[in-house]
C-alpha cells in the first residue's frame, strides 16, 4: 500500500518539483529515536539497486519517544548524512508512527468516487480520537471479501489520520535541512512496501510485519498484499536498554553497548540475559496479544510468518522466544534481500548488520516523484 497524506499540498517548491522534475525514486529518510536513516535506489528494467546507504546515530535525549527534544541536532544530523553519503538528490519521503497515527479499518456502503472523500471524512470523526480539524485524513479503498457478485457489498477502506502539528514538526526539520518533502507515509505501510518487493508469498499466506524501533514497536498484518489490521505499540529496543541500565548500575551508553553485545558483561553475563529475556517475554507477549486480537476480529485469521525488522529485531533470544510462542515461521527481515548491493559503495558486511534498520527507508525509498 503506497500511503501519502496531503500535508504537503501548498508548498510552492514542492509543486514545482512534481511539476518540473522527472519521475525519479525519492530518498528514504527515516528519522527515528535512535538514529536517522538514509536509502537511495535506483529502479532498472524492473529491479531495483541499492545506490546510497547511510546511518547516522542520535544521542538519547535528542529524540524522546518520538518527540524532537532537539531540533538543530536533528537537522544537522540529516546535514551530516547527506554530506557523507555524497546524496545530491534534495526531494524525500519520510514517515511518522506512533501515538501521532490513527490507522482504522472501516466499511462503507458503495458509493461515486467523488462522493468517497467527503463520506469518509464524515465517518472519520466517529473514529479519531481528535479534533478533526486538527489532523490530515488519507485513505485507501481495498479489495473487499464481502463485495457480492453484482458488486453491491460494503466497501473497504483503509482509513489513516495524523496529527497536523507532527507533520508539520517534520515537514519543517527536513526543510531546515535544505531537503523537499514530497511524500509523508506511515512506518507501517513503507514496511509493506518493502515487504512487498522482498518477499514474494502465496496469496493466502498472512505475514505480521514487526517494526521494533527504539521507542515505538510497528505491527502490520498483510496477506496478498493488502494491510488487514495495524497497531503502534509504546515499546522498543530503549525497554531492553532501561533495563539493563537499572538493574545492573550501568551508564546508558554501557548498557546500549552491553545490549547490543558490543561489551563484555564479564560477571555480570547471567543477569544480563536474565534481564533480556524477560524484556523479549514482553516484547513477544505484546506481539501474539496483537495477533491473538486480529485472529479474533475475522475469520481464518491465522499468521503464518512473523518477519521482524527495526534495531530491536537483532536482540539476542527474541527470534526463539517468538517461534516457541507463536508456533509460526519467525525471522529477521532482509530489506535488501532482493535489491542489488554490489553497486554500493556501502562496506557489504557492514550493509548485511544494519539492515534490519533499514525497512522503513528501503520503503520510503520506494516513492517516487508525483506518488500521491
Amino acid at each position: 500500500m503506497l500511503s501519502s497524506f496531503t500535508s504537503f499540498k501548498g508548498l510552492a517548491e514542492t509543486d514545482l518539483f512534481t511539476m518540473f522534475t522527472p519521475k525519479r525514486q525519492l530518498v528514504g529518510l527515516d528519522i527515528g529515536s535512535s538514529g536517522i536513516k538514509l536509502v537511495q535506489l535506483k529502479e532498472n528494467r524492473g529491479r531495483f539497486i541499492l545506490q546510497k546507504f547511510g546511518f547516522k546515530p542520535l544521542e538519547p535525549e535528542v529524540i524522546v519517544d518520538g518527540t524532537v527534544m532537539d531540533e538543530g541536532r536533528v537537522v544537522s544530523a540529516i546535514k551530516e548524512l547527506f554530506e557523507e553519503t555524497n546524496v545530491k538528490v534534495k526531494q524525500v519521503a519520510v514517515s511518522i508512527s506512533g501515538h501521532a497515527v490513527i490507522i482504522k479499518k472501516i466499511s462503507l456502503p458503495p458509493m461515486p468516487d467523488e462522493e468517497l472523500e467527503g463520506q469518509v471524512r464524515l465517518a472519520a470523526e466517529q473514529y479519531i480520537p481528535f479534533d478533526i480539524n486538527e489532523v490530515n485524513i488519507d485513505f485507501s479503498v481495498l479489495p473487499s471479501p464481502e463485495a457480492s457478485s453484482d458488486g453491491q457489498g460494503e466497501m473497504s477502506i483503509i482509513l489513516v489520520a495524523a496529527k497536523k502539528d507532527k507533520i508539520n514538526e517534520l515537514t519543517e526539520l527536513v526543510k531546515g535541512a535544505g531537503l523537499f518533502p514530497l511524500v509523508m507515509d506511515v512506518d507501517a505501510f513503507a514496511i509493506e512496501n518493502m515487504h512487498g518487493i522482498n518477499y514474494p508469498v502465496s496469496q493466502e499466506d498472512t505475514t505480521a510485519l514487526v517494526n521494533i524501533g527504539a521507542s515505538v514497536m510497528n505491527i502490520n498484518i498483510v496477506r496478498g498484499g493488502t494491510s488487514l489490521f495495524t497497531r503502534d505499540i509504546p515499546i522498543g529496543g530503549n525497554r531492553y536498554t532501561e533495563a539493563i541500565q537499572r538493574e545492573l548500575g550501568m551508564s546508558y551508553e554501557e548498557a546500549e553497548e552491553t545490549k547490543k553485545g558490543e561489551r563484555s558483561a564479564g560477571s555480570n553475563q547471567a543477569a544480563v540475559i536474565t534481564v533480556i529475556d524477560s524484556v523479549n517475554a514482553e516484547v513477544s507477549s505484546e506481539i501474539a496479544r496483537t495477533i491473538d486480537y486480529f485472529k479474533s476480529t475475522m475469520a481464518d485469521a491465522e499468521v503464518q510468518h512473523v518477519l521482524l525488522c527495526g534495531g530491536g529485531a537483532q536482540v539476542k533470544g527474541l527470534v526463539a522466544q517468538l517461534k516457541d510462542r507463536m508456533q509460526a515461521d519467525v525471522e529477521v527481515a532482509n530489506p535488501f534481500s532482493e535489491i542489488d548491493t554490489s553497486g554500493s559503495d556501502f562496506d557489504q558486511d557492514a550493509l548485511a548488520l544494519l539492515a534490519p534498520l533499514a525497512a522503513v527507508g528501503v520503503g520510503l525509498a520506494l516513492r517516487s516523484v508525483g506518488d500521491r
